[in-house]
């Protein structure tokens, strides 16, 4: 179940829309002032099981999950395709050389790191997920209209 409310909560984060402010708990707040101490402007939103944090953490843009209780689920980062390791880096470029990159995040969680890709071209959307380190599946995948 978790791993559905993580996979949910990164899937809209990763889509455009308003912020609105939301009433923290306490509890969840001092989890994210003790995990992210210095943290700058931070915007709060909730679903129906967690609440999410984006901000500004040692220079990068973060978004980070909480649950109810205050505990942290898991977080997220855009990252450069310079910063996957190799091996992703290869992999792409042998099979996806004619696509360009338009979303790139690197996940965080109890169950170690994780990339997620959104490559594009003129006919195709493909979303790729690596939970290795080592090879790319693929997520998801659209024809374009």
């Amino acid at each position: 179940m978790k791993k559905i409310i993580i996979t949910l909560a990164i899937a809209l984060s990763t889509l455009s829309s308003f912020a609105r402010e939301v009433e923290v708990s306490s509890r969840v707040l001092d989890a994210f002032k003790t995990e992210f101490a210095g943290a700058k402007e931070v915007s709060w939103t909730s679903g129906e099981n967690y609440f999410k944090a984006a901000f500004v953490y040692n220079d990068q843009h973060v978004t980070a999950f909480f649950s109810t209780e205050g505990e942290l689920l898991g977080m997220t980062r855009y990252i450069s395709s310079i910063d996957l390791p190799i091996s992703l880096q290869s992999s792409l470029k042998k099979g996806y050389n004619n696509y360009w990159i338009s979303d790139l995040f690197e996940l965080s969680n109890n169950d170690g790191t994780g990339y997620y890709i959104t490559l594009e071209n003129a006919d195709a959307k493909i979303v790729l997920k690596s939970t290795s380190g080592s090879s790319w599946t693929v997520y998801q995948k659209t024809t374009k209209a």
